[in-house]
Order: C-alpha cells, then sequence, then structure tokens
C-alpha cells in the first residue's frame, strides 16, 4: 500500500495550495477561517476565479469545464481549497444539477445552463424535501408547458437563487410511486412562484419554504425523460454525497 504522494501529486498539492493561498482573496478566506459565513458576493467572486482557472467543477465532462483527474487528484484539490479557507464551490451548481444536465439533459440544456451553472451566474436551488416527507408537488402537461402546484420546503439558500430544480410527480396513477416524478427545471421570479424564509434555532434564515401555485415553465425545462426523475435525483444525491466530507476544513479547525 502506497500511503506517500507521488512527485507528480506533491506537486499538483502545492500547485493547488498556491493557487488558493494567492488567488482567492485574503479577506474572503478570513472570513471562513474564522468560522463565518461567507456573503453571496464572495462565493460568487470566488467560484467564479475558480471557473476562469479551471477549478471549479472538475468532476464535470471535460467539454463543459471538467478535468480528467484522478480520485487522488480530486481529493487533494478539495482538501487544500478547505485547508485555505476558500468557499467550495456551491453545491446545488457544481454536484448536483450541473453533473445531472450534462449526464441527462438535452445538448440544448447544456448550452443554456452548463456554462452559466459553472460561472455561478446562475445560482440554483434545490426542491426536493416537503413538508410532510412526501412528494406531492406535482407538474401536468398543458400544450407547450408544465404547470407546477406544490410546496417544498428546507430550501437553503433559496432566497439568492436564480433557478430551481424541482422534483414533481407526473403520473400520480404509476404502479410504483418512484416511477411518476419528473425533474423539472424552473426560474424562480415565475408567475406564482412564492419564496417564504424559515427561521432556525440560532435565529439565521438560511432555510425556506417554496409555494408553486398553476407556476407554467415550457416543456423544454423537464430533464431527460418524463416520469424518470428518481434516477436522476438518485444520480444527483450520489454526487452530492461524496463531497460533504470536509476533511480539510475539519484539519484547519483542529490545528
Amino acid at each position: 500500500m502506497q500511503l506517500a504522494l507521488s512527485e507528480e501529486e506533491t506537486a499538483f498539492r502545492e500547485e493547488m495550495r498556491t493557487f488558493f493561498t494567492t488567488k482567492i482573496p485574503q479577506e474572503i478566506r478570513d472570513t471562513v477561517a474564522a468560522g463565518g459565513h461567507p456573503s453571496k458576493d464572495a462565493i460568487v467572486r470566488t467560484q467564479q476565479i475558480l471557473n476562469e482557472a479551471g477549478l471549479a467543477v472538475p468532476n464535470w465532462p471535460v467539454e463543459w469545464g471538467g478535468q480528467d483527474w484522478t480520485p487522488l487528484q480530486r481529493h487533494i484539490w478539495h482538501e487544500e481549497m478547505q485547508l485555505a479557507g476558500v468557499p467550495l464551490p456551491l453545491a446545488f451548481n457544481a454536484n448536483m444539477v450541473g453533473p445531472v444536465i450534462a449526464n441527462f439533459g438535452s445538448q440544448e440544456q447544456k448550452e443554456k445552463f452548463l456554462p452559466a451553472t459553472a460561472n455561478l451566474d446562475i445560482w440554483w436551488c434545490q426542491g426536493f424535501s416537503e413538508p410532510e416527507a412526501s412528494l406531492r408537488t406535482k407538474a401536468v402537461r398543458d400544450g407547450d408547458d408544465w404547470v407546477i402546484n406544490g410546496q417544498k420546503a428546507w430550501t437553503t439558500l433559496g432566497q439568492h437563487a436564480d433557478w430551481i430544480f424541482v422534483l414533481c410527480r407526473t403520473d400520480p396513477e404509476a404502479e410504483r410511486k418512484q416511477k411518476g416524478i419528473s425533474f423539472i427545471l424552473c426560474p424562480m421570479d415565475a408567475e406564482g412562484v412564492t419564496l417564504r424564509p424559515t427561521q432556525l434555532i440560532d435565529g439565521g434564515y438560511e432555510v425556506n419554504e417554496v409555494f408553486f401555485e398553476d407556476v407554467r415553465v415550457p416543456a423544454e425545462n423537464l430533464v431527460g425523460e418524463e416520469n424518470a426523475g428518481w434516477s436522476y435525483a438518485k444520480f444527483l444525491l450520489g454526487n452530492e454525497r461524496v463531497g460533504v466530507a470536509p476533511v480539510g476544513a475539519t484539519k484547519r479547525v483542529l490545528a
């Protein structure tokens, strides 16, 4: 078993460390190191610096800004970013909806959304959870539109979001409930979308409820196949879970 980095891997670590500690503004990194929450502007600025250098979405296909790295290089990138106090690329964009669109979206969706998603020109939020832990938000096809009605809960940072990716029930008669769900993209400023902040026990408002009342979105905002959304959601959650271990941040805090 090889426990030491190779010369190439050591050089890669130094490259990442130098970039993160010299290219990301010190005031942003100081906020993170002190345990604070960087502002929306700081998060956007950081991701745009990373994206310009090809370091925002290394897990994506190379043609859309990804890097053909080894798993160990991905780990080094992730760890050194946290050690330096750099805000991580926005998870909703980099680890969730971006890979879904890249793998299952139409060519038009890829061209429209992926560059803006990588550069955080679009801020995404997640429309999965519901108040009673049962997916009741529904979307009905009406001509060239989907009409969405329902409610989502615990929508993290939805107050900043431009778009939301929504799991909707599109076939209530499906034999298995998981088979009747679709993955639909919806602008947060669409008529009929209402956001209500939820106060947490610490007094903050990181999460929100999102209400959909006869919200119309174009049919082309459906990702992949109708009623296949649960498969895309499982793919999304797999990407999300792989990236949540804060090894570098834990080392920094302990130090």
